[in-house]
């Protein structure tokens, strides 16, 4: 499946529109990025398999975690991985499906939700 860097970012920027306004008012200082592909270091740091699909990635400090005299250094990082949801995709409608379902699933950590709530609620 083909698609520009300029659709691809349009679609991932509607995704992001698509989370509801009381959720979003809540996120605060997170940059999300889209890049190529992730390294083979990010899914050795992660415990996954060289051939398993990678999509997203959130990096930060999920607020579950933060403590009130904490500092904000840097922004929170949601990455979307084009490449490999390129790959998995057979269709623009798999597509815009998958790329929601990773921006939720990046957000949801950022909130300090875990893999497995997140698969409990059909987010795997």
């Amino acid at each position: 499946m083909k698609v520009s860097d300029r659709e691809f970012a349009r679609i991932v920027a509607r995704a992001l529109d698509n989370i509801p306004e009381e959720i979003m008012r809540h996120v605060e200082n997170v940059a999300v990025t889209i890049e190529d592909r992730h390294s083979p270091e990010v899914l050795e740091e992660m415990g996954l398999e060289p051939d398993e699909p990678l999509f997203g990635l959130y990096t930060g400090v999920a607020l579950t975690e933060r403590e009130i005299s904490s500092p904000e250094l840097m922004p929170d990082t949601i990455v979307i991985f084009k490449e490999p949801l390129l790959e998995y995709c057979t269709s623009r409608e798999e597509l815009e499906e998958e790329i929601e379902i990773t921006v939720v699933h990046e957000i949801a950590h950022y909130f300090g939700i875990s893999e497995e709530r997140l698969a409990e609620l059909g987010y795997d």
